[in-house]
């Protein structure tokens, strides 16, 4: 997520600690939260993904994905 996206979120954070948000900036500060969690999630399943185990007689695994489906 880009560097202005954040800077409106947190703008948009301290308005409404100021006043009420107008409809239409409740509705942009929802839309770019879901898109900055989102990202955030993609970000660290691709991290964790990248993760190996070693077990004892020295065999490399991944994680298992504990997910239900």
């Amino acid at each position: 997520m880009n560097r202005e996206r954040i800077d409106r979120i947190n703008e948009l954070a301290r308005i409404a600690k100021i006043r009420t948000l107008s409809a239409e900036e409740a509705a942009e500060r929802e839309l770019l939260r879901r898109a900055y969690i989102d990202e955030f999630k993609a970000n660290l399943r691709s991290q964790l993904e990248t993760i190996t185990l070693e077990d004892e007689q020295g065999n490399l695994s991944r994680l298992a994905d504990k997910r239900k489906k």
